[in-house]
């Protein structure tokens, strides 16, 4: 709880840290231990359930779980074939996996901090510990939403920048893509401009696509550990602590799957002006 902290400040940044381990001595690169292993687990999980929802599907009236899977895939369906103009056939898989995966990420946010956080901690410190770690109170954090690391949100919005690359070069080949990248839009005679243009607004994408997700839900959980912290100071913080965290949890089941419909649907849009030619 926040009272087991020596002020709300400490409580916040412990809540905001994540477990990371730097690869290699004195490296550059960190890894986000709870970043990687709860993505993962979500990921598999939605994977399972998918899984079940096939096995149990019936021509006849379906179960609930089967018309949940059903009324998600129709709706990220008649999305794509309304912003996607090209010929692939993998961009619906695509929207499905984005979509379904971004909004089970947001979703733990709906879990207080503190039943992820402190258990998910303990559990990492006992395990440096087991390991023989020198200082094993350096392992004791955990984020609990890894939409709220800007890492993670970098890490998606590049594999579909990795992706608008393989369809460009798909739709277009690798001459006609150079061509483009030095004669759109101002024509060959401007080339430099044409160049830096391109590169920017190719950059920007990615980095636009991962910034949105990460503030909004960034912003999101401080919010949310402020709250908690205001229903730790005594009965009438407990009180208002209790109204604005139901406001702010109802607020938030617009929020997270607004969230994963908007990189989705900028996914696809993405992809498919990849595809055209200028």
């Amino acid at each position: 709880m926040a009272t087991e902290y020596a002020n709300p400040t400490e409580y916040i940044q412990h809540h905001l840290k994540n477990l990371s381990i730097k690869v290699g001595d004195g490296g550059f690169w960190v890894l986000h231990v709870d970043t990687l292993v709860t993505s993962v687990i979500v990921g598999l999980f939605m994977c399972f359930a998918f899984w079940i929802a096939t096995r149990r599907a019936t021509a006849g009236v379906p179960g609930k779980w089967q018309a949940f899977v059903e009324i998600v895939l129709e709706f990220v369906d008649k999305q794509v074939k309304d912003a996607y103009h090209g010929s692939s056939r993998l961009v619906t898989p695509i929207a499905i996996t984005l979509f379904c995966w971004i909004l089970a990420l947001n979703a733990l946010k709906m879990i207080p901090a503190d039943f992820i956080a402190i258990p998910m901690g303990q559990v990492s410190m006992a395990i440096a510990e087991a390991l023989g770690a020198a200082d094993p109170t350096k392992y004791n954090y955990w984020k609990p939403v890894p939409t709220a690391d800007v890492s993670a949100t970098l890490g998606m919005s590049f594999s579909v920048f990795i992706l608008m690359i393989f369809f460009a070069l798909r739709a277009k080949g690798l001459g006609g893509f150079i061509h483009e990248l030095f004669t759109a839009p101002f024509g060959k005679w401007m080339f430099p401009a044409n160049l830096l243009l391109n590169f920017v607004e190719l950059l920007s994408k990615p980095i636009s696509l991962a910034m949105r997700l990460f503030g909004n839900m960034y912003g999101g959980e401080i919010v949310f550990l402020l709250i908690w912290v205001l229903g730790s100071a005594g009965f009438a913080g407990a009180i208002a602590g209790g109204a604005f965290g139901l406001g702010w949890m109802l607020f938030h089941l617009l929020v997270i799957p607004l969230q994963a419909f908007i990189f989705m649907m900028l996914s696809i849009v993405y992809l498919s002006l990849m595809e055209e030619h200028h």
